[in-house]
């Protein structure tokens, strides 16, 4: 079907369960940022493959709500279909809401309770906009739609892990009992992944599985398929193996306890299995997430391994292309297999951490963009190419950005570079007192661009796992209020990732990830700092050093030393002469 006859069909379905508007988030039942193809509804409906969007369909009209990271993307791959676009960020007059709000209260708004949680419904009431949780239409009318997933986990060693699952489970029993609670569910894929040390595949560049994961004092129920288990002994585990759908009647048999559950992962699909009656419900964040993110030793020194590796096999792609790209024909999709090819070579590299962002001139400035056979750009004449991509390793997860330029830069192309830099320098040399969070520090990568007149709307940073998700919470560094929720604590990893985009010219952003380490303790309390994991040169030739500080100047060449003794024994031996050059002081 195509997309306009696929929104006639659910129309269709919509009427006849009595529903004027059915939302789609296109999410799964753990509200996975990433999605396996079952659950990729968003893209199915309308044709839009970025990884966020809300779309709302009526009998009259279909809307999509995106990001500025999708502008341009999607009002090219909704080009020619019923659907609207409509932005968030403050520069659309109407909001979900408030279109919502205008369908009148005695409209009936349909939403899949298997995508839906908790607090999302709590926030839709509390602006008086009542949601109608129901089965997924599309079940209906999507033919052949894929099953879940289910391709064989691994486990991983304690050693690599830095700890048990017996201390993990140990230490979330302590912590439900703590506060009274008798049990907890877990929905949220990459903490069931942490805490059992087990990594899967049933999310394209993910390494998590389809599960829930249920704690009580005497039990731990993994809620999967068996399938998950063909390599690995189930008869010595510390948990029980239930076949998925049992979790339903799990909630539902529920009897005189309490439970402890994650407004923002439980969906309302399984909110509505448990009696309410004779089950006390308590709501906070799984605490396994914040014990994820604060990395122990093991875990970091892991990060350091992949992060050396990655920067190998960068170095050695760079080396390449600036040797051979004015006799080789490269474009977008190339580079990006190029790339990937130099990251196979490393010894512990298992697989992309998530789709390489591959973008030449003016399709950098689209900050999400994705290369397709149509819209591939041949790398030829003057310009810069975003190149943001990262790899999963067996001890580490890395994620880095690179603005690579080929030909001769313009002024405007390096002052927006240096621009761009300097707030990522800010960032990565500023110490901070202890409970300060990612909204406190966001400023200081933005105050170059905006003393020029300048900004980027995405975020500043985001956390990212140990060999699990590449973006993790609960920490960020943005200036959405959410980021002022957490503060950020010793060991998280997360990225500083500056950037700058202008419509039909170019696009630029650096990326490295850094962690949070104990710097001092003085009379005021005590003080972090961030180390760089990422190790990989900037572009030197887009740097104006007269737009440079002396103590920037000095952290660049800093940084570029370090580089240089961590590669040189590392790459290959006709890529030295690249990495002696590029890592030379200004």
């Amino acid at each position: 079907m195509t997309v306009n006859e696929k929104i006639y069909a659910l129309r269709k379905v919509m009427k006849e369960n009595d529903l004027d508007a059915y939302i789609i988030n296109g999410t799964d039942p753990h509200q996975s940022e990433y999605v396996s193809e079952c659950w990729q509804t968003r893209a199915f409906i309308s044709g839009f493959t970025g990884s966020a969007g809300t779309v709302i369909i009526t009998q009259y009209d279909a809307y999509i709500w995106v990001d500025s990271r999708y502008f341009i993307q999607c009002e090219l791959e909704i080009k020619d279909t019923e659907f609207r676009m409509k932005k968030i960020d403050g520069t659309e007059a109407e909001t979900i809401n408030d279109y919502l709000k205008s369908l009148g209260s005695d409209k009936s708004i349909g939403i899949s309770a298997e995508t839906i949680t908790i607090s999302e419904i709590k926030e839709y009431e509390k602006e008086g906009i009542k949601i109608k949780p129901v089965p997924d239409l599309l079940n209906i009318i999507w033919e052949n739609r894929p099953a879940i997933p289910c391709f064989p986990v691994i486990k991983l060693s304690d050693k690599l892990c830095g700890k048990s699952v017996k201390e993990k489970i140990e230490d979330l029993r302590k912590k439900i009992k703590s506060i009274n609670a008798d049990c907890t569910l877990i929905s949220s894929l990459d903490d069931i992944a942490w805490i059992l040390n087990l990594r899967g595949s049933d999310i394209n560049n993910c390494p998590v599985f389809i599960s829930y994961l249920f704690i009580d004092e005497n039990n731990a129920i993994l809620y999967t398929s068996l399938e998950h288990f063909k390599k690995i002994k189930t008869e010595n585990l510390l948990y029980k193996i239930e076949d998925y759908n049992n979790i339903s009647d799990k909630l539902s048999n529920l009897n005189s306890c309490s439970i402890y559950l994650n407004p923002e992962k439980t969906n309302m699909y399984l909110y509505s299995k448990i009696n309410k009656d004779n089950v006390k419900i308590i709501f906070g964040n799984d605490y396994s997430t914040l014990m994820k993110a604060c990395k122990n030793t093991s875990e970091i020194e892991g990060m350091i391994n992949a992060h050396i590796q990655d920067g190998a096999a960068m170095v050695n792609f760079f080396s390449e292309v600036y040797s051979t790209y004015t006799s080789e024909k490269y474009n977008e999709l190339s580079l990006a297999k190029l790339l990937e090819e130099k990251r196979k070579k490393s010894k512990d590299y298992i697989n992309p951490s998530f789709d390489t962002i591959s973008a030449y001139k003016e399709h950098g400035a689209i900050v999400h963009y994705s290369a397709t056979a149509q819209t591939n750009k041949d790398i030829s004449g003057n310009g810069l190419l975003v190149l943001d991509s990262g790899g999963q390793y067996k001890m580490g997860t890395t994620d880095i950005t690179r603005t690579l330029l080929f030909g001769k830069a313009t002024k405007e192309q390096k002052i927006d570079y240096t621009l761009v830099l300097k707030g990522h320098l800010a960032l990565t040399k500023q110490c901070f007192p202890q409970k300060t969070t990612g909204l406190q520090l966001d400023i200081l990568a933005h105050q170059f661009l905006w003393n020029q007149g300048l900004n980027y709307y995405h975020g500043t940073g985001h956390g990212v796992g140990c060999r699990l998700n590449v973006h993790e919470g609960p920490q960020r560094i943005s200036s959405h209020a959410n980021a002022g929720k957490v503060a950020l604590e010793e060991g998280m990893v997360i990225s500083n990732e500056p950037g700058l985009y202008k419509e039909g010219k170019h696009g630029i952003r650096i990326e490295n990830l850094i962690y949070v380490t104990s710097y001092m303790e003085t009379d005021f309390g005590k003080f972090y700092k961030f180390n760089t994991l990422t190790c990989c040169p900037y572009e030197k030739k887009l740097i104006l050093k007269e737009m440079l500080t002396a103590e920037e100047i000095e952290q660049i060449n800093t940084y570029h030393t370090w580089v240089y003794r961590q590669l040189k024994n590392l790459v290959d031996k006709t890529s030295l002469p690249y990495l002696r050059e590029s890592t030379l002081p200004l």
